[in-house]
């Protein structure tokens, strides 16, 4: 395919994918659940930040998360008690356990008593085409309090040469304003101009035989080539293209 082509034919899976239906079967179900601003974050933030492996038991884990904070995610950040944030103690996805769940609350609680709360975070160290330093600098704000080492691999810093996919994923649903019902948009202060498309073995393989990716691992240097290519094909919303480039590798097997 010629780039016009190429251009076309992503323009038209996105059109495809990027629907409510993708919700049933998407973590991003988990902050739509909800209707204030603090509580579709921090919700969207901690299903996002489990968001590897089988996509069922992502969403299963995702329902628990909000289940053990009463539903209410924000209240529970900034008001649960000792016994409350115990009873986090059983929770487990993967390699994400009852230790680091509590550390994450204690850390979003420090970020809205202390910061301003996520976005304030993230809109900082913003770069003219990428979010990659704003991410690594939050999460030099987020481990700032206490916290046990091994929560710390849950969050990538891109300036380390990772793909930081999941953070990626989460900043699309926060800042991309299309009306289709998917990403939810609320965050103003960040332009979907800048966001980086989620990189993962199904985006990857997609990227690599559309000639839009050459690097063979999903890494940070695999991200901005991605990145340069996507934003040739649309410099204002560029990560739209992940609806396309997931909806191929998962659901066609492309």
């Amino acid at each position: 395919m010629n780039f016009s082509e190429l251009k076309d034919f992503l323009d038209e899976k996105v059109i495809q994918y990027n629907t409510l239906d993708f919700i049933e079967s998407d973590p991003v179900q988990i902050p739509h659940l909800f209707t204030q601003k603090e509580d579709i974050e921090i919700a969207g933030f901690l299903s996002a930040t489990i968001a590897w492996g089988n996509r069922k038991m992502i969403i299963k884990n995702s329902h628990r998360m909000m289940e053990l904070m009463g539903n209410t995610p924000y209240d529970f950040i900034m008001s649960h008690s000792e016994s409350q944030l115990e009873n986090l103690d059983s929770f487990v996805h993967r390699t994400f356990n009852g230790q680091d769940f509590i550390g994450f609350v204690q850390s979003l609680q420090n970020i809205y008593k202390n910061h301003g709360g996520l976005e304030s975070v993230f809109a900082k160290n913003q770069e003219p085409d990428s979010m990659q330093k704003s991410i690594s600098e939050f999460k030099k704000v987020f481990f700032e309090v206490p916290h046990f080492a091994r929560t710390q691999k849950h969050i990538s810093d891109p300036l380390n040469n990772s793909a930081a996919k999941r953070i990626n994923m989460y900043l699309r649903w926060m800042c991309r304003q299309d009306n289709k019902g998917v990403d939810l948009g609320i965050w103003k202060s960040i332009s979907p101009s800048k966001l980086s498309c989620p990189l993962d073995v199904h985006s990857g393989n997609v990227a690599r035989k559309l000639d839009l990716l050459k690097r063979k691992q999903n890494d940070g240097k695999a991200l901005l080539e991605l990145d340069c290519n996507l934003r040739a094909l649309d410099s204002k919303d560029p990560v739209k293209y992940d609806f396309a480039l997931f909806g191929l590798g998962v659901f066609e097997g492309f």
